[in-house]
């Protein structure tokens, strides 16, 4: 049977993943921090990426699995000034950094199979910038250059590296990051900025235009199934126009959009 791991399967996308692999037939690890929230029949480990140590213990408990979903992450939007480099980190810990050691982690036993799928869970949020989100942004363009490295290098070995890129889908997310904006702006010289983009953010993930995780989940099971997935997935609410606007348009024209409607 195959194995797959998902992480950050307690919520949001990760759940709706971990689930429709499950009903699919394949043998599924779900890890995250509260594991005590994972879907019905999937196989809960504990996992917090800003932990080494962490992420190689459940690596070892584990063992060898066919194909990893690398879903687990956040984000924390708030202008440069205001956001503390400690912070910064930890979304890059989380968002990359962590990924990264897990993958280090995964290659070996998948070289030593000759076959092996890596699937990461990034964002159009990788291919543009919105406003007062620089550190989240950051971290997703790093991941599009990470995965395009990782996939040429390992191609060799029979492994896969798959990138999906959802555009705006209705999870938690949202109000997270409009929450972490508000926060990080209070009684300095972004606090009005970051009070009208929390709620316009809120209001755009309580909205019913975003598209269901479950988008996300079918386009993983995709990636999954296909003898040759493609290497991109841009998929889900706003992903595919909103990245076509960043490529036509001026700067100057995309910045004011970006300024004014997100």
């Amino acid at each position: 049977m195959t194995k797959i791991l998902v992480t950050g399967a307690s919520s949001g996308m990760g759940y709706q993943i971990a689930t429709a692999l499950v009903q699919q037939g394949y043998q599924v690890y779900g890890a995250a921090r509260q594991v005590t929230k994972m879907p019905a029949n999937v196989i809960p480990l504990y996992l917090d990426l800003t932990d080494e140590a962490a992420i190689e213990k459940m690596v070892t408990q584990m063992g060898p699995v066919d194909m990893v979903v690398n879903n687990a992450g956040y984000g924390a939007y708030g202008a440069i000034e205001d956001v503390t480099l400690a912070e910064a980190r930890r979304q890059f810990d989380v968002n990359l950094f962590g990924l990264a050691r897990l993958t280090q982690l995964v290659l070996p036993q998948m070289r030593a199979q000759g076959h092996g799928r890596i699937i990461n869970i990034g964002s159009m949020g990788g291919r543009f910038t919105t406003y007062l989100g620089a550190w989240y942004h950051a971290t997703k363009y790093a991941l599009e250059a990470f995965t395009d490295a990782l996939r040429m290098e390992s191609k060799p070995f029979g492994i896969q590296v798959i990138l999906i890129e959802p555009g705006g889908i209705n999870t938690p997310w949202g109000q997270i990051a409009a929450d972490h904006l508000v926060q990080s702006a209070q009684g300095g010289a972004y606090a009005q900025q970051a009070q009208k983009a929390a709620q316009q953010l809120a209001a755009t993930y309580h909205s019913r235009w975003l598209s269901q995780p479950t988008v996300i989940a079918n386009t993983v099971l995709k990636a999954v199934k296909r003898r040759h997935p493609r290497p991109r997935y841009l998929v889900g609410a706003g992903a595919k126009p909103l990245v076509l606007l960043h490529t036509l348009l001026p700067t100057r024209s995309f910045d004011w959009l970006m300024v004014h409607f997100t």
